[in-house]
């Protein structure tokens, strides 16, 4: 019977074998590997941080990934897509590991940020002209 997130150490495993998939994805893979060239050891200890942070309330997480995302579109579109692809994969890897309210939490936090993500990339601020 699958457990609910309960600590890191649930982190670390849905944060890990959630980017094992995006790896091996035909869509969003080669954005992970082959645009933004994500170093692994760099960048998974920072998504642990950032999910224990989101879900449990710790203020470990350090960063800005609004700003990472910014730069990442300005070298390939992600737009409603990817962004979808994304969330797909989050939701089932969450779903394939655990069960119960954190769990559910995390997937709706995690639509919120990329809903959210992709709204700001997609959606900039129409300029003002002041007559």
């Amino acid at each position: 019977m699958k457990s609910d997130i309960r600590d890191r150490k649930d982190i670390i495993l849905l944060v890990d074998t959630f980017y094992k998939k995006v790896e091996q994805n035909n869509k969003i893979g080669p954005i992970f590997t082959d645009v933004a060239k994500v170093d692994w050891l760099h960048h998974l200890p920072k998504m642990y941080d950032f999910w224990e942070s989101i879900l449990f309330g710790k203020a470990i997480y350090k960063g800005n990934p609004m700003l990472t995302h910014f730069d990442l579109h300005k070298k390939v579109d992600l737009h409603q897509a990817e962004f979808e692809e994304w969330k797909g994969l989050f939701y089932n890897t969450v779903d394939d590991l655990f069960k119960g309210t954190n769990a559910e939490a995390i997937k709706q936090k995690a639509q919120s940020i990329a809903d959210l993500m992709h709204f700001k990339l997609n959606n900039p601020k129409p300029k003002i002209n002041i007559v």
